[in-house]
């Protein structure tokens, strides 16, 4: 597994009216939780903005 640099300055302007306004808060990584089936679906909700960063548990 392997991570990089987030692209922040492409989603600021959409994500931190959500931090300020409280429905979103940022110390919370893990907004969902899936097995190793549930990987595809992970990452559609990801790419439509259902979730924030999803857990896998093998």
């Amino acid at each position: 597994m392997a991570g990089g640099p987030a692209p922040v300055r492409a989603h600021i302007d959409e994500l931190l009216p959500t931090i300020l306004d409280g429905s979103v808060e940022p110390g919370r990584v893990f907004d969902a939780v899936t097995d190793l089936a549930g990987v595809p679906a992970g990452y559609r909700d990801r790419d439509e903005r259902r979730s924030l960063e999803v857990l896998v548990r093998p």
